[in-house]
């Protein structure tokens, strides 16, 4: 999670400057506040995040012990498959996120019938991704979800007209599902080389192959 400080600078009780920082990590500013106090010129501090929620440094420090328990920082990994001979699809999701000071990945595939095309495909996948981030517990928080299917993803992103009306169903259902959920969606075009994960879960899922794995994993690892 990225956020923001915005403070009054007061250089003499003549002379109070409105400020504000750019976005920055969150993990940036225990740091960032203390050297600001040391100034001892900076007042009537304000912290706010990316849903442009505002906090001053009691209520934010109340919330930081908080937010050590609630899963944050998502970033989804989604793919669609299907196989117009079997009139069956794939879907495969990988989920990274942080909560607290450790890390996790959750990865999911599943074989889907009824579904007409491998577009479907994808929107069905981006549907239950939102359905596992609603499970680990995620509400009120940005979301980056990375795709390599471009029209899909510009259709997403509103760039793109919707001309199907079976596609325009599904994003009807992900855009009420982000709403209850409270999520700020951002959605990101990558190549299909850095959606390997996804696609191989897809692939599996029409091989017959099912994987849910929920792990901790190393900081280091923790997609972005």
């Amino acid at each position: 999670m990225k956020v923001k400080v915005k403070f009054i600078y007061k250089t003499s009780p003549q002379i109070a400057i409105p400020m504000e920082s750019d976005w920055f990590n969150l993990n940036l500013i225990e740091r960032f506040l203390m050297d600001l106090q040391n100034t001892g010129r900076a007042h009537d501090i304000i912290i706010m995040d990316e849903m442009e929620r505002e906090w001053n440094q009691k209520q934010f420090t109340k919330l930081q012990k908080k937010m050590e328990e609630e899963p944050t920082e998502p970033v989804v990994y989604f793919d669609g498959g299907y196989n117009r001979d079997l009139r069956k699809a794939g879907i495969g999701i990988v989920i990274y996120y942080k909560r607290g000071n450790r890390s996790y990945r959750d990865r999911m595939n599943s074989l889907l019938e009824e579904l007409e095309s491998n577009n479907e495909a994808e929107y069905a996948a981006l549907y239950n991704s939102l359905l596992i981030l609603e499970e680990i517990g995620f509400k009120n928080v940005p979301v980056l979800f990375k795709g390599d299917a471009q029209g899909v993803m510009k259709q997403l992103k509103g760039e793109w007209p919707c001309y199907e009306e079976v596609l325009n169903r599904w994003l009807e259902r992900i855009e009420q599902k982000i709403k209850s959920l409270g999520l700020k969606a951002k959605f990101e075009i990558i190549p299909r080389k850095e959606n390997k994960e996804a696609d191989i879960l897809a692939t599996q899922a029409l091989e017959h192959k099912n994987i849910r794995s929920h792990t901790e994993i190393d900081a280091g690892k923790l997609k972005d």
